[in-house]
């Protein structure tokens, strides 16, 4: 006998928690083109390919692109031509300006180098981004861990839990929101993970 974990995990693989509250309110439907920017395995994507959703994706690992690859052809053949999912970084999308109502980053502007590279993907994301597209953005940030993480340089830090990664603060969030002309449709929100790290949630309406 299945359990409803097991239900679920089928139906929306491991789907981000906070991409799940999008779908929930609306504001991710049917008729909408999906990118998922720096998509992995497609662990966000398995709900929508299931329904049949128009959804592309890009990482610079060939090895993901190839799982991803696989995973539309189990659950959607229709999706699995090889020009939907493509091998390229964030910052150097082959996509034409304005092709998707959604842009999903989920766990990936935090890889920054440094703040150019940061902006080089952001505003890559916001160029695909069709006039009254969403961006929905989950990245690690110093609210909640401030004064435990120990600053490189360059907006890098070493988080609580080891790991190094490029942090933004919320005055960093909104001055970016302000920069490229997007509107906040949601509070900033962040989660805290004790002794470990802060992830923010953005979502902004271009």
């Amino acid at each position: 006998m299945t359990q409803p974990a097991d239900d679920l995990r089928r139906e929306f693989g491991d789907i981000d928690i906070y991409l799940f509250d999008q779908l929930l309110r609306g504001r991710i439907t049917d008729a909408m083109r999906v990118l998922d920017a720096g998509c992995g395995g497609g662990r966000n994507l398995v709900y929508l390919m299931r329904r049949g959703c128009d959804v592309w994706g890009t990482d610079a690992s060939e090895q993901a692109i190839a799982a991803v690859r696989r995973l539309a052809s189990e659950l959607n053949p229709r999706l699995a031509a090889r020009d939907r999912f493509r091998v390229e970084p964030v910052e150097g999308m082959s996509f034409r300006d304005g092709e998707f109502d959604v842009a999903l980053s989920s766990a990936v502007l935090h890889f920054a180098r440094d703040e150019d590279h940061w902006w080089a993907m952001l505003r890559e994301m916001w160029r695909v981004l069709a006039p009254g597209g969403l961006l929905f953005a989950r990245l690690a940030t110093t609210i909640g861990h401030g004064s435990r993480v120990r600053p490189l340089g360059s907006r890098r830090f070493i988080m609580p839990d080891g790991d190094e990664r490029f942090l933004v603060d919320e005055a960093f969030i909104i001055a970016a929101t302000r920069e490229i002309g997007g509107t906040l449709i949601d509070p900033i929100k962040t989660s805290v993970v004790q002794d470990r790290r802060s992830m923010m949630t953005w979502v902004i309406r271009k």
